[in-house]
């Protein structure tokens, strides 16, 4: 009867020490996801203080970098649905023709989340500081991984108004 006991008693501590241990253990898939969730983050997030400090120079040619060269590349705002990199890059020179209407670009509350190893989604808020307006709103950006890193597909930018 005592080595039944001690059977018992010692199988029941293994088990323990088992379910201890097995669930503080992480699946390796679950951290390859996460690396790629968080290298994938910082690439977004680099594109697009890129873009700022690019529109903050007043150098619009740079901030369209941050869109992929493309003539599926399209750009939503308002009723207005553009569609080519060349068009989009057009739009933007015409609508910001001067450091005035450029104004300050800022991006806040900004979250990137993974969809694949080669997309994945932004949605944040912008704002233009100018001289007697600060329009602002939100955005939503598709990203793509290309050859040339992680670039804009589709953007579709609401205006809250100034």
């Amino acid at each position: 009867m005592r080595l039944n006991q001690n059977f018992i008693l010692a199988s029941l501590v293994l088990a323990a020490i088992v379910l201890v241990f097995g669930c503080n253990r992480r699946n390796p898939a679950d951290t390859k996801e996460k690396m790629i969730s968080d290298e994938t983050n910082r690439a977004v997030r680099a594109v697009l203080d890129e873009q700022v400090d690019a529109w903050n120079r007043g150098d619009i040619d740079g901030f369209m970098k941050g869109y992929a060269r493309s003539d599926e590349t399209s750009f939503i705002s308002g009723e207005t649905l553009t569609r080519g990199w060349q068009t989009v890059l057009d739009r933007y020179k015409k609508s910001y023709d001067s450091r005035e209407k450029m104004g300050t670009l800022a991006f806040t509350e900004l979250e990137v989340k993974t969809i694949s190893d080669d997309s994945a989604v932004a949605n944040g808020r912008w704002q233009l500081t100018r001289t007697g307006d600060v329009p602002h709103g939100r955005f939503t950006l598709i990203f793509r991984r290309t050859a040339e890193g992680w670039r804009i597909v589709h953007d579709h930018t609401s205006s809250a108004g100034s």
